[in-house]
C-alpha cells in the first residue's frame, strides 16, 4: 500500500522525491567545445594534450574495431598489470575506473556515507563536492593559503565524523603545487582512520624533482589512495581510463561498489599502448614546460594592467583579472577572438579565467587578444 503525502511535509506527493543532499548537488560543468554562437575555435577550456593522441595510442584504439560485440575485461587486467610494470606496483593493488573520476567517486562511496564529513581545500577539484553530497557525507572546505592548499588549514578541520580528505596535486583549476615534505605533514597528522586520497591527474607534467610522494606512501601506508587518469597528458580525454592505488583493503572495497564493466576495450588497448610511448610524453612535457612558462611571463608583462598568473605545475594557467578589466570580459572577447576558456564563477572564482596550454600559435594568439582586450595594444 502507498501512500499519498509527504510524510515530511505533509504535502501531497506527485513524483518520486531525491534525497536532500542530491539536491544539494550543483551539476558538474565542463569546459565548452564551442562558443555561444555555435562557431568551432581554438579549445583552451579542458586541460587537453594540444598534440592529440600519439599515433600508438591511436592504433591500439583502431585495432578493437573487430570486437565491438564483445564486453570488456571486468578486471582490466591487461590495463592492470601493465601499469603495475610501468610504475612498479602490485597489480592487484590497481583499480581502474571510468576516469579517475570515478575512481574518487568509489573512494567517498566505500568510506563515508550519512553523517561523515569530507575535507577538500577552497578551489579545489568540482568533483569533490559532487562525490561527498552523492554519499550523504558533509563537505568540509578548509582555506587556501593564496590559492594554493593550506595543510594547516586541513588539519585544523580535521573531527571525529572526518572520513576522507581529498587534494589534487598539482590543483585542479589552480594549478599550484604542494611538494613532498607537505604531503608527508598532512598524511602524519591525520588519525589513521581518515583516507587521505591524492589526486594526480596531472602529475606527468612534474619533473622528477617534484614527485610528491603519493604513489610511495600508497605503497606503505593502509590509509592513503592515488588516483590518476589518462586523460591529460596521454591524450585519450574521450576514452575515459582513470585507474587508482592503495592498499589491498581499500581496493577490496571500493571493488565492491565498481561498475562490472567501466571503459571500453579500444579505451584500455589505447591507455596500454600509450604507457610505452614515453616519447609522446616526454615531448608533450617538455612542450608544456616552454610554453606555460611562456605564458606566464606574457601575463607577467601585464601586470599593470591587473592581470596575475597563479603559478602552475599542471597543463593550464589560472589567469587572476584583478584590474579594470573583468575576467567575464576577457572570457567574452576571447570567445569573440576565436578562443574558449574557462571562467569559473561557480568555483568562486569569477576573477580568474583558467586557460589551458596549447599548441604555439594558439598560445600567441590568445595573448595578443588579450593584449587589446586589457588595452596593452
Amino acid at each position: 500500500m502507498t501512500s499519498d503525502t509527504n510524510s515530511k511535509a505533509g504535502a501531497p506527493i506527485s513524483a518520486p522525491m531525491p534525497k536532500d543532499w542530491i539536491m544539494a548537488i550543483h551539476a558538474y560543468v565542463p569546459g565548452k567545445s564551442k562558443t555561444d554562437d555555435g562557431r568551432s575555435v581554438a579549445k583552451l577550456s579542458s586541460n587537453e594534450n594540444p598534440f592529440g593522441t600519439g599515433d600508438d595510442a591511436r592504433a591500439a584504439w583502431n585495432s578493437a574495431a573487430d570486437s565491438l560485440e564483445r564486453y570488456p575485461d571486468s578486471a582490466n587486467s591487461e590495463l592492470r598489470e601493465a601499469l603495475a610494470t610501468r610504475f612498479g606496483l602490485d597489480p592487484a593493488r590497481v583499480i581502474c575506473g571510468t576516469g579517475s573520476d570515478e575512481v574518487l567517486h568509489m573512494a567517498a562511496g566505500a568510506f563515508a556515507g550519512p553523517g561523515d564529513e569530507i575535507i577538500y581545500s577552497r578551489f579545489g577539484f568540482s568533483v569533490y563536492p559532487i562525490a561527498t553530497r552523492r554519499v550523504g557525507a558533509t563537505p568540509v572546505v578548509a582555506p587556501d593559503k593564496d590559492y594554493a592548499t593550506d595543510i594547516d588549514a586541513i588539519l585544523a578541520q580535521v573531527t571525529d565524523k572526518t572520513q576522507l580528505v581529498f587534494i589534487a596535486n598539482p590543483n585542479n583549476p589552480t594549478g599550484t603545487f604542494t611538494p613532498r615534505a607537505e604531503i608527508e605533514r598532512l598524511h602524519a597528522g591525520l588519525p589513521r582512520n581518515v583516507l587521505l586520497v591524492i589526486d594526480q591527474a596531472y602529475s606527468e607534467y612534474l619533473a622528477p624533482e617534484d614527485d610528491d610522494g603519493g604513489l610511495e606512501l600508497a605503497r606503505t601506508q593502509p590509509n592513503v589512495l592515488v588516483t590518476r587518469t589518462f586523460s591529460k597528458i596521454y591524450g585519450l580525454a574521450a576514452a575515459r581510463v582513470g585507474w587508482g592505488y592503495g592498499h589491498a583493503d581499500l581496493i577490496a572495497a571500493m571493488n565492491r561498489i565498481r561498475q562490472p564493466f567501466s571503459f571500453s576495450i579500444a579505451a584500455s588497448r589505447a591507455a596500454v599502448a600509450a604507457l610505452t610511448d614515453t616519447a609522446f610524453v616526454e615531448r608533450s612535457a617538455a612542450h608544456n614546460v616552454e610554453w606555460r612558462g611562456w605564458f606566464e611571463d606574457q601575463i607577467a608583462a601585464l601586470g599593470n594592467k591587473g592581470l596575475r598568473a597563479v603559478p602552475s605545475k599542471a597543463n593550464f594557467s589560472l589567469v587572476l583579472f584583478e584590474g579594470e578589466t573583468s575576467a567575464e570580459t576577457a572570457y567574452k572577447g576571447l570567445m569573440d577572438a576565436g578562443y574558449i576558456v574557462r571562467w569559473l564563477p561557480g568555483q568562486e572564482l569569477p576573477h580568474g579565467l583558467r586557460i589551458t596550454i596549447g599548441t604555439p600559435e594558439e598560445m600567441t594568439g590568445l595573448i595578443a587578444a588579450l593584449r587589446k582586450i586589457v588595452g596593452a595594444s
